[in-house]
């Protein structure tokens, strides 16, 4: 198999169309003929197909609620089985999203018209997977969920063939980059974070630096959509760095009596308290992951 490749591919401008998808995959767009997501856990994902083979996808243009593969009828697109992280593909995208990899999306004629070419597949351009998260679908079974945004034209990173390594630039630039994940500072996390003193409630560990405290406000029921949680004390927790990325990546959760898992639901100790947190939101969280 060809080196797995991220970004445009070069003589493959957005807009690019193909009758069928086997000329798509000839094309180098998106390799499989089948699969709607292309990727391992190992290296990541790299494409995926939008063309209303799921019931349970939602196209906004430049997001998309994007449901993971596995357990669902190809004919209809309803879901029969829960849906595994494991499943190659779905793995794959949680790999892009902690490494911060953009995947080419292409559209195909069964998707939402409002976004959608009139026939054939189209290449729609780079994405960003800005969080996953498990919830239970339309069809009453666990399905996996990704959420992808649209990259600008200065975040989309060139396309680099493997093997070759760029030669870089002795007095680069600013430019913006793709991010794994978007940190809210609001009045409301800074309010949390100063009255732990910077100090984790899961490790209890105070990070200094000369520039200061290192520690996080962290929403327990996500900001925006899909989550729409509300931005109030009772929703956020400071965390430190590592605590943080794990919390969002569901490698912990907290129970209703306030011990902290591991993903395997393991109990690693106490989630330190000195306000009130809403146990609906640690119950919407752990319901994401802990199942």
């Amino acid at each position: 198999m060809a080196d797995r490749f991220f970004g445009e591919l070069p003589g493959v401008p957005v807009g690019t169309s193909w009758a069928t998808r086997q000329e798509a995959a000839q094309a180098g767009v998106h390799r499989p003929m089948m699969s709607g997501i292309s990727g391992t856990k190992a290296e990541g994902a790299d494409s995926i197909v939008v063309s209303g083979g799921y019931e349970d996808d939602q196209d906004l243009g430049d997001e998309i609620f994007y449901t993971g593969a596995g357990g669902n009828d190809t004919g209809t697109g309803k879901q029969l089985a829960d849906q595994s992280l494991d499943q190659s593909g779905n793995a794959g995208l949680v790999t892009s999203q902690l490494e911060g990899l953009p995947v080419r999306v292409i559209r195909g004629a069964n998707g939402d018209p409002s976004y959608s070419p009139a026939s054939g597949f189209r290449y729609d351009g780079l994405y960003r997977v800005a969080g996953h998260w498990s919830e239970v679908g339309k069809s009453d079974y666990r399905i996996w969920r990704y959420k992808l945004v649209r990259l600008s034209p200065q975040e989309a990173a060139p396309y680099i063939p493997a093997g070759n390594l760029p030669t870089g630039n002795d007095t680069p630039g600013t430019t913006a980059g793709v991010a794994t994940r978007v940190i809210r500072s609001t009045k409301v996390s800074q309010t949390v974070k100063k009255l732990y003193d910077g100090y984790c409630q899961v490790c209890d560990v105070q990070l200094q630096s000369p520039g200061g405290l290192l520690a996080e406000g962290a929403h327990i029921r996500a900001l925006g959509k899909p989550h729409l949680g509300p931005d109030v004390p009772a929703n956020v927790l400071c965390l430190c760095p590592n605590h943080h990325s794990l919390f969002d990546a569901g490698g912990i959760y907290f129970t209703d009596d306030f011990k902290v898992h591991n993903y395997l639901g393991q109990v690693i100790g106490p989630l330190y308290k000195k306000h009130s947190i809403g146990l609906q939101h640690i119950r919407y969280h752990r319901e994401l992951w802990a199942h």
